[in-house]
């Protein structure tokens, strides 16, 4: 007789390009963190990389999961940028709550039994984080700012998201299967929660401290803030002629 398979409670993903420099650590925070909770889980280590690169992290993602039975690695040539990262993590979870993190320690591992308490015992669909107190810097203040003053004038005014891009977020594995995600870029977590507001998803969101990076440099420049803007527009005008008789 096959010997029943446990159900996974919690599927944490995260996040690990170019996180060479942090990756062991930041892994073994969310083991402790987790572990705590007394619950069956998953993480799941995305190390996509790009062709001639040198960055480690696939190989350390690799050794991590060698020797941590709860640890999966997903290591493919990149086709897309972060949202096709998320997208491929996503995909391989089977967790009753799937939560997204980055791999850089902005966000503490902290942050993934708070969202996962709150989830599952507010009865929400989707529970989020907002940078109440930012490390980052002037610039990516403001950028944050913009960002979110044009997602809640075009998508959420009776709804006022504080902080769209913030992660952790978490959802239970219904409500992600009801998202259809497809932006391939920084766009994503602006996607998800344009989806979410759609489906009149009950969500909630919660404070967290957002460190610097010391790590690695940013992969946010100018083209990505004229993208991401350009994406908000984008999405908006379709939803208008989604919306028309």
């Amino acid at each position: 007789m096959n010997e029943k398979l446990e159900s996974v409670e919690l599927s944490v993903v995260v996040l690990c390009y170019h996180s060479e420099n942090i990756i062991e650590t930041f892994v073994q925070q969310l083991l402790n963190e987790i572990q705590e909770l007394n619950i069956s889980y998953e993480l799941i280590l995305v190390a996509n990389f790009d062709k001639n690169s040198t960055d480690s992290t696939p190989q350390k993602a690799k050794a991590i999961a060698s020797v941590q039975p709860h640890v999966k690695v997903i290591a493919d040539e990149k086709e897309g940028g972060m949202g096709w990262d998320m997208r491929s993590g996503l995909s391989m979870a089977s967790g009753t709550y799937i939560a997204v993190i980055d791999g850089d320690a902005q966000m503490p591992a902290s942050d993934i039994p708070i969202v996962y308490g709150v989830i599952k015992f507010g009865k929400y669909d989707l529970v989020k984080t907002y940078r109440a107190k930012r490390y980052d810097g002037f610039i990516r203040t403001m950028l944050s700012a913009i960002y979110n003053f044009l997602f809640r004038l075009l998508f959420s005014p009776r709804f006022p998201i504080r902080d769209i891009n913030s992660k952790p977020k978490i959802f239970t594995n219904a409500a992600y299967k009801r998202l259809e995600l497809r932006s391939n870029d920084w766009f994503t977590d602006a996607e998800i929660m344009i989806q979410a507001l759609k489906l009149k998803l009950k969500i909630a969101e919660i404070s967290t401290v957002f460190y610097q990076n010391e790590r690695k440099t940013s992969f946010v420049g100018l083209k990505t803030v004229f993208e991401f803007i350009f994406n908000l527009f984008k999405y908006r005008f379709n939803q208008s002629k989604e919306n028309k008789p």
